[in-house]
Order: structure tokens, then sequence, then C-alpha cells
């Protein structure tokens, strides 16, 4: 069978949500994800046999040549402090999350997926390593997402039904997706704020989960535009009134991407606080969700 979904179809729309009267479980308007990135561990470095160091941590600077041990204890922090700061939150509260789990991270730090199922958060693939597939040959792009499926469900139980590229996706990487099979949804869009589904070879449907680069920790590192934490809740927070005021007529989705490096800081993790009081205080108006049930809710609704 030929494997194929489209390359890219530039979706423009007309501004229109076309989707007025749908809602997701129990009536709610706005369905919201948050997304906790696995990453630690398969960052580049010349420690790791790599054929050079990550660039980006609490600075942007690339130590050419040598082990850079500043960048590399700068990521071991997310699974020595960060990671059990940010996970107990959601324990605490019930909630599910979404672990975006690079393959050689959760080798690293098996015990990811051994809360993953005590607490029922989903995993997502990352890829293999914390790298854009974009300029890979098909080949190795295939040999890195037959990999990464491995080791996630050898230490998690289970194969992922997502996937997730670091910046670009390439021009193979959704057929690679239906070939390898198994797979519900990619995350490789953020052109909106609802899913949509691509048509499958076989007569299924793709689904596609946009994501969000803006109401993310990222941004203390990336061109900051936070600098507390209260930027980052303020910054969310004005995310979600908007959406919930569009959600009334029709439904939308929000993604909060996290990081244990990053949001898991003492000075940081406030802000992740505020906007998981915010969100309690909106009842059934808002569905906390992992992405598999959102992709499979959407395509109940729609398919």
């Amino acid at each position: 069978m030929t494997f194929s979904l489209p390359i890219h179809t530039r979706r423009f729309g007309d501004g229109r949500s076309h989707h007025e009267g749908l809602r997701w479980p129990g009536g709610a308007g706005l369905a919201v994800s948050f997304v906790l990135n696995i990453e630690e561990g398969a960052e580049l470095s010349l420690s790791a046999g790599d054929e050079r160091n990550e660039a980006v941590h609490e600075v942007r600077h690339e130590i050419r040549g040598v082990p850079d041990f500043c960048m590399e204890t700068h990521f071991e922090y997310g699974p020595r402090a960060g990671y059990r700061r940010v996970v107990q939150r959601f324990a605490d509260l019930g909630w599910p999350l979404t672990l975006n789990c690079c393959g050689r991270a959760l080798e690293a730090t098996p015990w990811v997926a051994d809360d993953a199922r005590r607490h029922g958060f989903e995993i997502c693939a990352h890829g293999w390593r914390w790298e854009s597939p974009a300029g890979m040959d098909e080949a190795t792009e295939r040999a890195q997402i037959a990999r990464t499926v491995a080791t996630i469900e050898r230490l998690w139980g289970r194969p992922p039904v997502g996937w997730h590229s670091k910046s670009s996706r390439s021009v193979h990487t959704r057929s690679l997706q239906q070939e390898h099979g198994g797979f519900l949804y990619d995350s490789d869009d953020y052109g909106g704020d609802l899913p949509y589904c691509l048509p499958r070879a076989d007569g299924g449907q793709h689904v596609v989960l946009p994501y969000a680069f803006d109401t993310n920790d990222m941004r203390f590192f990336d061109q900051p535009a936070f600098v507390r934490g209260a930027d980052f809740a303020a910054y969310v927070g004005d995310a979600i009134d908007q959406l919930l005021v569009e959600s009334e007529q029709a439904p939308r989705m929000l993604t909060i991407g996290l990081h244990t490096r990053i949001i898991g800081r003492p000075a940081r993790i406030g802000g992740l606080d505020a906007v998981l009081a915010r969100l309690r205080g909106l009842g059934q108006r808002v569905w906390i969700a992992r992405r598999e049930d959102i992709a499979r809710h959407w395509l109940a609704l729609t398919g």
C-alpha cells in the first residue's frame, strides 16, 4: 500500500469558524491541552556522541569542539528538580497531561514512563533526539520514527498515537507516520485554534492538533517575552479569556506548552500555579484533556 498524506496545502480559510454549535465533553466550549516536553537527555551533546552541542539553554551560547558542561547541567535541572515540581501539581489535581517525549530522553529517565502509567498521562512521540527532522533524508527519519516508537512502547507499555516534531516536520514526516502505522494525530501545525483532519490512503482520517509557541514557557528563553512567572500567567490568562468568549458560539482549543527545565524553576512555577487556579474556577466551561482524547473527540464530532 502507498501511504500518503498531503505534503502541505496552505490553509488560509475565510476567517469563519464553520463549527458553530459543536461542543467538547460536558458541554465545554474550550478544550485545554497541557503539554509537558520531556527533552532532557535528547539534546545535542558531544558528551553523548553527537556531532555538536546544543546552543540554547538559559542563555544562547554554543561551545564547539569540547563538551559543554554548563549546557548539560542546565538540561539536567529538568529531571533532577523541575519535573517533580511540575508533575506533582497535576497529580494533586487529578488533571491529565500529555508528555512530549523524545525517545532518547525517555531512555535516560525511564521513571517518567512509570509516572505516565500511574497517573494516566499520555506519551506523545517527540522524535529520537531533540532536533528537527526537516533536513533529514527519508531513510534516517524512517529509522528514527521506528526507534522512538519502539522505545516508548517498551518503557510505557503501549505505542504512542501522537507525534510532534521539534520545529518543522519534513516533507516525509506524515507519510512515514502512516507507513509505520498506529498514529492518530500529529501536532506539527501552528495555524489555528481548532483541530482538523487529513484523508489517509487507507480511507481513515489523520487528525492535526495545532500547537502554540506563544502560550508556551519557551518564551522565557526565546527572545524573552516572559521574565517573571506572573508574565506567563497573565499572557496565558488573556488567551483563556478571549477563547472563552469565542467558544460561546463555536469550540476552541488552547495548548499550553511546558518544559521541566523552564517552568520548573522556583521563580517561574508560580506562573503555572496561577494558570491552574484560573482554570479551576471555570468549571464545566473548560475541558482539560490529553491530546489523544481531544483528537478522538474531534473525530467523533466531525467524522
